[in-house]
């Protein structure tokens, strides 16, 4: 079972709102929305799915890895490895 398995519901509904942002921006592409506005809705979109990325990485945390760890070996290094390259990825983004 993943971290976020308990809470999928409101993920996925977190999600949806994500998705309507997205087809919002589109829509606003579409009537030919000024620049600045449009940009401004792109700034709010990148925000939620950060958001997004930072409670999914939390769950992994406080479930995957720390099951991990609790475990120890290898599976341990690997998990904290695996979460470490994660966060780089979100970082660098």
């Amino acid at each position: 079972m993943h971290g976020y398995t308990a809470n999928k519901d409101d993920i996925l509904k977190r999600l949806r709102r994500i998705e309507g942002q997205v087809r919002g921006l589109q829509r606003l592409v579409e009537e030919d929305t000024y620049c600045i506005d449009v940009l401004t809705q792109v700034s709010a979109t990148t925000k939620a799915l950060q958001s997004f990325g930072l409670t999914m990485l939390e769950d992994h945390l406080h479930s995957c890895v720390a099951d991990a760890i609790a475990e120890g070996g290898d599976e341990a290094r690997d998990k904290v490895q695996e979460a470490s390259q994660a966060i780089a990825r979100m970082v660098r983004t």
